[in-house]
């Protein structure tokens, strides 16, 4: 008990330490790249500080895992530097044992990093975000191509190639027009459509309608016509980045993409990911106990080496599974969990050969 106080007090103290050193770094960064934004559209100070509170929760989120990450290999190598674990491996001490409740913290920091994100970091960052557009004037807009929108209960089908939504106008609109029963009414094609207010007045156009003889082309009729007010936010990019938004977000986003008929890889890879990444946490401590300590000279700088380039390599290989989730080469699913899974078998299996 007093060998687990001993090394936790120790590990601790150089964590707090690195969080507070990391976060800081991120907040400076991130007022230094947009320094030149504020001073120029003569943001006010109080806006400015208002921005950067907002953002230490993902500050400190980043931070989590590498200050974990090096906690644990140096204080694991100030023991090897100062012989400390080879009189703990005399008594019989193993170094799994000796960090077991490092490994079981770093399980509940997992858990924690998760709804820190969930809860905290993406509700803050999102009004940082909000806070920095304003204060920097950043227009954003919600162009859409290629877009479908059902009114009326599917009487109504809405195709048109692009649109403007900061002139809320449609290009080559096709509006498909169905009776009570679905069957076709009629099929109204408009090279421009512009909202006026609460309806859509349109540019140079021709109607299809059904008779008996065929199809006949010819001028839009007054019914149809009236009928041309779906509002504008319907037809604004609703794309979701699920990694910004909560679990129960993205898992309905999922659902709605999956109702629709959309492609849905993409957004599932994400939503998996959200779960796995804070388990970055207890890979990184399994990855600095199994290669701390493997020379005897230069221990901190062998060692944080080992860790980080191990560290480099997860992340590397979490984009790669990562795109061939969204390009639906691998199951989502495998491409959110297994570097988290993959590392964890390795670092248990270098274990087998740390000095002990």
């Amino acid at each position: 008990m007093k060998l687990a106080v001993y090394m936790l007090r120790r590990f601790f103290a150089i964590f707090m330490a690195s969080m507070t050193f990391f976060t800081l770094i991120l907040l400076f960064t991130d007022l230094l790249m947009n320094i030149w934004g504020y001073i120029s559209n003569e943001a006010e100070p109080a806006l400015v500080v208002k921005i950067l509170v907002y953002y230490i929760p993902k500050s400190l989120w980043y931070s989590l895992p590498i200050s974990v990450l090096f906690a644990t290999a140096y204080m694991l190598s100030d023991f090897y530097a100062r012989n400390e674990l080879l009189a703990l491996f005399a008594s019989g001490i193993s170094i799994f044992h000796f960090t077991l409740p490092l490994l079981v913290i770093s399980i509940f920091m997992s858990i924690a990093m998760f709804f820190l994100d969930d809860k905290l970091v993406i509700r803050t960052y999102s009004e940082k975000i909000k806070l920095q557009d304003a204060a920097l004037h950043t227009e954003k807009n919600f162009n859409n191509t290629d877009v479908v929108v059902i009114s009326e209960a599917g009487k109504m089908v809405y195709k048109a190639e692009f649109f403007d939504s900061t002139n809320n106008l449609l290009l080559s609109l096709f509006v498909l027009y169905r009776d009570n029963g679905k069957n076709f009414d009629g099929l109204l094609y408009a090279e421009t459509a512009e909202w006026q207010y609460d309806h859509w007045k349109l540019g140079r156009n021709v109607f299809y309608r059904k008779n008996s003889g065929g199809y006949i082309a010819g001028d839009v009729d007054y019914d149809h016509l009236f009928r041309l007010t779906e509002p504008p936010e319907s037809f604004k990019s609703s794309e979701i980045n699920v990694e910004e938004v909560t679990a129960a977000e993205a898992k309905e986003y999922i659902r709605r993409l999956e109702k629709s008929g959309l492609p849905s890889s993409d957004a599932k890879a994400g939503y998996y990911k959200k779960f796995s990444f804070p388990m970055v946490v207890t890979v990184v401590v399994l990855l600095a106990v199994a290669l701390s300590g493997k020379t005897r000279k230069n221990v901190l700088l062998v060692s944080l080496g080992l860790c980080i380039s191990a560290v480099v390599l997860f992340y590397v290989m979490q984009m790669i599974t990562m795109l061939m989730a969204r390009f639906g080469t691998v199951p989502p699913a495998f491409g959110g969990w297994f570097p988290v899974i993959f590392f964890i078998f390795l670092s248990v299996g270098l274990l087998r050969y740390t000095r002990t």
